[in-house]
């Protein structure tokens, strides 16, 4: 077996390299370097540039923006990051919930969410855990509410507390493990994780 990268590889490598030396910004480098606290700017300016270049969201399908690399590609992409000590993309939009949206999502909701997503547009939170439920589902409290607006629309307002919100407060949109429509089935309500 050779483990060897190709020349191809090789040269993706120097041009990853290259870019990122080029590219990274100098201010966001010298915050990091000073351990300053980053903003919401900070963090998409670096998202901004690599969308500018296709390179924001690597493993989407190319239809919506992804680079069609290579898995060794990927590899040599995360591991140039990680040696230039540059902020990865944050995971939130663009791992977590824009795969959901691509692969089940409605049209609409693909062509409303995901370039924004890709290209350092809207930012994303999750929504996990509460207080006092830990990692028991049955005893979530926040809801989803479904009403409808003046405008005649349905829409859900989601009522309650999450406490695992990484970075919710420069948030656009949120995603939630669980926000239930309806109150809790009696075999649910009595169940514990």
């Amino acid at each position: 077996m050779d483990l060897d990268f190709s020349a191809d590889d090789t040269a993706f490598r120097k041009e990853v390299h290259t870019f990122i030396a080029e590219n990274y910004p100098k201010a966001l480098r010298a915050k990091q370097q000073n351990e300053e606290a980053l903003t919401k700017e900070d963090y998409f300016s670096w998202h901004r540039i690599l969308a500018k270049k296709g390179w924001s969201a690597p493993a989407w399908p190319k239809e919506w923006g992804g680079t069609d690399w290579t898995p060794t590609q990927k590899y040599i992409w995360s591991e140039e990051l990680a040696k230039a000590e540059a902020l990865p993309v944050l995971p939130f939009g663009v791992t977590m919930v824009a795969p959901v949206i691509y692969t089940f999502g409605t049209e609409e909701q693909k062509a409303r969410f995901l370039p924004g997503i890709r290209d350092g547009i809207e930012w994303w939170c999750q929504g996990y855990s509460e207080p006092g439920a830990g990692s028991d589902l049955a005893s979530l409290k926040c809801k989803a509410e479904r009403f409808t607006a003046d405008d005649g629309k349905e829409y859900y307002l989601v009522n309650g507390q999450k406490t695992w919100t990484t970075l919710a407060q420069h948030a656009d949109w949120g995603f939630f493990l669980s926000a239930p429509t309806r109150p809790p089935s009696r075999r649910r309500a009595s169940a514990s994780c």
